[in-house]
């Protein structure tokens, strides 16, 4: 498996936010979003790995939450083997992914924040919505936002979707694009039951940092 870096540090969003976690980010891509904030992962090719040696390396570190991410990792048709025997090897494990990737074949136990791109993502019509039929009620919806049109859209989108009945829902502000304040704002005056989603490592890191 192409991997870009295996690191651990504090997770910084879904309802784990703050919870200690390994991050195994994959290497490539299959879009380009406007605000994308790892492009190295998608531009490096990375270091091969074996999923006996990712494992060792998960072993070695000792922490319970791990975060398959990228760029995007199911793109590598060996990542739900790994999640797999992760899960077997007793860890809570996410899978951050894009939203234009079948997650049909995802061991049931692993929690799945799934992204549905926005239009100001420009990526929107990349999206594989038959995932949606796929969500369980323990996985997350996560929609980055740049601005109060997207929020609008998300909002049609949810509803339309009945998402709040099935799932976790989170809403980003894209970091640089939309202000936190704005959008809590706007939660509050619409009274929306959903959770507000801060990357808690840019504010504890910075923004120009890796492996945090």
């Amino acid at each position: 498996m192409r991997v870009c870096e295996i690191f651990t540090s504090i997770q910084g969003e879904s309802s784990y936010a703050g919870h200690l976690c390994t991050f195994i980010r994959f290497s490539g891509c299959n879009l380009r979003c406007s605000y994308c904030d790892t492009p190295y992962a998608k531009a490096e090719a990375g270091m091969e790995l074996s999923e006996a040696e990712i494992l060792n390396e998960v072993s070695i570190v000792g922490v319970n939450l791990v975060s398959i991410t990228g760029g995007e990792p199911l793109l590598q048709e060996e990542v739900p083997h790994l999640v797999e025997r992760l899960l077997g090897d007793g860890h809570k494990v996410l899978v951050e992914t894009n939203g234009s990737v079948s997650i049909k074949g995802l061991d049931p136990r692993a929690l799945v924040v799934l992204d549905v791109k926005t239009p100001g993502s420009g990526m929107w019509e990349e999206m594989d919505l038959s995932n949606l039929s796929y969500l369980k009620d323990t996985d997350e919806v996560k929609f980055v936002l740049t601005g109060r049109a997207d929020y609008e859209w998300a909002k049609e989108f949810i509803r339309e979707h009945r998402l709040q009945e099935r799932c976790q829902v989170l809403l980003s502000p894209a970091f640089g694009y939309l202000e936190p304040q704005s959008l809590a704002e706007w939660m509050l005056q619409d009274r929306l039951d959903v959770r507000l989603n801060l990357q808690l490592h840019k504010y504890i890191f910075g923004p120009e940092r890796r492996q945090v």
